[in-house]
């Protein structure tokens, strides 16, 4: 192979350029990035530069020193309009033809406006990147009452951060309560009740909602239609949801669904080209999942892959959210636990840890708060698919740390 071509220019695109330089690759790495910053972790975005605690200069994620090692050719910004897969070439907005010889598509997700309107009214935001967050900031200094839209982990950090920056904070979400996705009954009341104890105004199965811009644009008003309530804030942040950027493999004929899929190497159905991160689809995930350490590893894995070493991708899915003064990690996936007991374990902190156990017994999900202690043996749980016994995961006298898979 002479030549490697990665789409993207995130957390999977550097470490799978930093995995073929350390497995030997000498071919050349072309990395084509639509925006202006690439190779930055975008998770502290919506917590610690937020709240100023970070600077955007720290979330390189390698030092300058170690990219130039990698002997990058990084194209940006440039977008990727076409990919002629017969004759293995992408061609760009700036009139190029790249040829390669195996293709990465690690094009991640952008913010879904539910709204196209919304988009164009000056004080409506959203935060994806570095651009979004540097503008954010320059909007914060001006307000004093925000208003969110999801009740998903990113409109509650920004929510959290807010709030903790002493902004006035209402968040409306469209279901009757927060993470419905992706958490149970228990877990959402257990962050309501966060939330509301640091002055942040829930508003919850709010279905329908119009937003409008006033004449002067230094204002946005929030309206719900079902129980006719209009505010006014200074600014509105959409945490709506994600879009997938899988139209580039759609348009090359690749198969999709909600993203691109792929195999447990990270393939495509065209083996020259493979996928990672947030827009790909895993075969034992079946979704996308936007999640760091999952871009990151299936990067690692992708070129592995291209370079015949067949690793599979065998992570458990894992994400983190930081709240005021709480480190929430979730482990393993959502799918089917509304059928799973649940199990609390509460400290004496009021810190909670909340288990889901299939009909086995089996670990399958966990949201640990403040304790990374315990994510990290129930990785272990997982893998060996332990089961475990409910009553001494409730036993706060019970150190967990003595339940360890043969």
């Amino acid at each position: 192979m002479n030549q490697i071509v990665v789409i993207g220019a995130g957390q999977a695109a550097i470490w799978a350029a930093k995995t073929l330089r350390s497995e030997g690759y000498t071919g050349r790495i072309t990395i084509v990035g639509d925006e202006d910053h690439a190779f930055y972790e975008r998770p502290p975005l919506s917590k610690q530069v937020l709240l100023g605690e970070a600077t955007h200069e720290s979330l390189q994620i390698f030092k300058d020193e170690v990219v130039a090692e990698l002997n990058i050719d990084l194209l940006k910004p440039v977008k990727v309009t076409r990919i002629d897969r017969q004759n293995k070439t992408v061609y760009t907005n700036t009139d190029q033809a790249i040829a390669y010889d195996k293709l990465l598509i690690a094009t991640g997700s952008k913010a879904k406006i539910p709204v196209e309107q919304w988009a164009s009214y000056d004080n409506v935001v959203s935060l994806r990147n570095i651009e979004d967050s540097l503008h954010i900031g320059d909007k914060l200094n001006q307000v004093d009452k925000v208003g969110i839209i999801g009740g998903g982990w990113i409109g509650l950090e920004v929510a959290a951060s807010l709030s903790k920056r002493n902004i006035d904070v209402t968040l409306y979400e469209m279901n009757d309560r927060l993470c419905a996705r992706s958490v149970s009954q228990e877990v959402s009341e257990y962050l309501l009740k966060l939330h509301e104890q640091h002055g942040v105004h829930i508003r919850l199965s709010c279905k329908h909602l119009d937003l409008n811009q006033s004449d002067e644009g230094q204002s946005v008003t929030i309206h719900i239609s079902n129980d006719d309530d209009t505010v006014v804030y200074d600014l509105v942040f959409l945490g709506t949801g994600a879009h997938i950027n899988k139209e580039i493999a759609e348009v090359s004929g690749l198969e999709t669904s909600d993203g691109i899929v792929v195999n447990e190497y990270c393939q495509t159905s065209d083996p020259n080209v493979y996928a990672a991160g947030d827009v790909a689809i895993h075969p034992s995930l079946g979704f996308c999942i936007q999640s760091w350490s999952n871009a990151q590893h299936q990067g690692v894995v992708a070129a592995q892959s291209m370079l015949s070493q067949q690793v599979p991708y065998e992570e458990i899915p894992w994400l983190w959210s930081d709240q005021y003064d709480k480190n929430i990690q979730i482990l393993g996936s959502p799918i089917d636990i509304d059928h799973c007991q649940l199990v609390v374990r509460a400290d004496e902190d009021g810190d909670h840890c909340f288990f889901y156990l299939d009909r086995e017994k089996k670990l399958r999900y966990l949201v640990a708060v403040n304790n990374n202690k315990i994510v990290k043996i129930a990785k272990r749980w997982i893998k060996a698919e332990w089961p475990l016994d409910p009553e001494v995961l409730k036993d706060q006298s019970f150190n967990l740390m003595k339940i360890k898979p043969k």
